[in-house]
């Protein structure tokens, strides 16, 4: 036996009757739909349930699959201590899957357990199937901060784990959508929320599992989505494998977006290989984005590359364009890998002789003084997406009303603390947003005072 089927559901706390005291019944089209997929759970008689959850315990380059042979939980945080939910874990599944990813360079186990109740992204999809059915086992699985085919690959391997076991294995992939979809929702309104969750919910209900891998990274940041890798790792239990998609349904009453997904596994197909789909396309678009590098991007490019290979810096390249070699201002060099952040480090004003230099050296800065990083390494330079921020001098400004976050950044200052943020960066929608970053990472607390000036930036890239 394997995999028989996968449904991705949400868990807003609202929906039990004990915490929504009502109010859930303006997401009936939702219970509905949880319901009809947990009776569709319930027919196949697994005997292991594997939930993904965002709410159980997460690292950043790590999945934490929950250890010990048994764990329970309660919604008191949500004013319902007396609803309580119990499961057995299913410990030869989770001993054989740990050991499969530990010999397969997947960062995953039972190592690091910071809470062994169960999480409320756990709790809700089990507590509807066993309205339906209880005579299986769970496994608990986090999430991570780790790449999309990385998220992918684990489920290849809970697949391979139901294999070797011949285990009848249900996948619940547990994860809301966008929580930007009204002003009056948790996080407000953006309107890359909507947009969001348009896209995933028509992924969902073609079954198109390259495109969920291929989801633009400033667009699920922008949108505050919750579920998306909890769904990357479904995908990967149904590699290879034919399946019947079906979204279920769809609503965002209370600002946050609800989806019920079923994907019942009908045969094999080989075409639906979207790992190596993936890593081709990727390949593809890396080699394109390097090809249209323009002057400013390519300097920053040959400097990291030179100094992390050769351990020096490089010298100025001789025919740069004068707007490289007779011009000073200060630059901000990013790094992005796998869509996400791996360096950023610059200058506010120039303190070298041009602005080639400033490239030139805020490069390798950004490579391997940003302390929020390890260093660069020579087998990440090829998956590195590079751009660079050429700073206008800075002006000072008396309040937030002098601030746009698509056309300036700020820079605040209390005492010797001063800290920066650039303009038009994804998730970042508003000046009082722009200015809170910034003094966190000035380590300026909102109680203080502090001197603000704006800057315009042309971005290279």
């Amino acid at each position: 036996m394997s995999i028989l089927a996968a449904y991705a559901v949400p868990h807003p706390p609202i929906i039990m009757p004990e915490v929504g005291h009502g109010e859930e019944k303006k997401i009936q089209k939702t219970i509905d739909a949880y319901r009809f997929a947990m009776r569709s759970a319930a027919q196949f008689r697994p005997d292991t349930v594997v939930v993904t959850s965002p709410h159980s315990v997460m690292y950043a380059d790590y999945f934490h699959i929950s250890p010990g042979t048994h764990a329970e939980g309660s919604f008191s945080q949500f004013g319902a201590p007396k609803v309580k939910i119990e499961a057995t874990y299913d410990t030869e599944f989770v001993s054989v899957l740990s050991n499969l990813c530990g010999q397969n360079n997947i960062p995953a186990g039972t190592m690091g357990e910071r809470n062994r109740h169960l999480d409320h992204g756990t709790m809700i999809p089990i507590r509807f199937l066993q309205e339906n059915y209880s005579d299986f086992k769970l496994v608990r699985i986090g999430l991570s901060g780790l790449n999309p085919i990385m998220h992918y690959r684990l489920g290849q391997y809970i697949s391979k784990t139901a294999d070797e076991l011949n285990r009848k294995v249900v996948v619940i992939a547990s994860g809301d959508l966008s929580h930007k979809l009204k002003p009056e929702g948790p996080y407000g309104f953006a309107p890359e929320g909507p947009v969001f969750d348009s896209k995933v919910t028509d992924i969902l209900g073609r079954g198109d599992f390259l495109s969920l891998l291929e989801m633009d990274s400033d667009l699920c940041e922008s949108a505050a989505e919750c579920g998306l890798r909890s769904f990357w790792i479904m995908a990967g239990t149904l590699d290879k494998k034919s399946v019947e998609s079906s979204l279920i349904s769809y609503e965002g009453p209370f600002g946050v977006g609800y989806s019920v997904s079923s994907f019942i596994v009908t045969g094999t197909d080989e075409t639906r290989d979207f790992s190596k789909q993936y890593i081709k396309d990727e390949k593809t678009q890396l080699e394109e984005k390097k090809n249209a590098e323009d002057s400013f991007v390519r300097l920053a490019r040959y400097s990291l590359e030179t100094y992390v290979r050769e351990g020096m810096y490089a010298e100025i390249p001789e025919n740069l364009p004068n707007e490289l070699t007779s011009v000073r201002a200060g630059a901000f060099v990013s790094l992005k890998k796998d869509g996400r952040l791996r360096g950023c480090i610059g200058t506010i004003l120039p303190v070298h002789s041009n602005l080639a230099e400033e490239i030139l050296h805020n490069a390798v800065s950004a490579a391997v003084h940003d302390p929020r990083f390890a260093p660069i390494t020579p087998d990440e330079l090829d998956k590195l997406v590079y751009s660079v921020d050429v700073l206008s001098t800075p002006e000072p400004i008396e309040s937030s009303k002098q601030l746009d976050v698509k056309r300036y950044g700020v820079i605040v200052e209390n005492g010797n603390r001063r800290g920066l943020l650039l303009p038009d960066l994804a998730g970042v929608d508003t000046p009082k947003k722009q200015i809170e970053i910034a003094c966190q990472k000035a380590g300026i607390s909102p109680e203080e005072d502090i001197k603000m000036w704006r800057f315009e930036v042309v971005r290279h890239k």
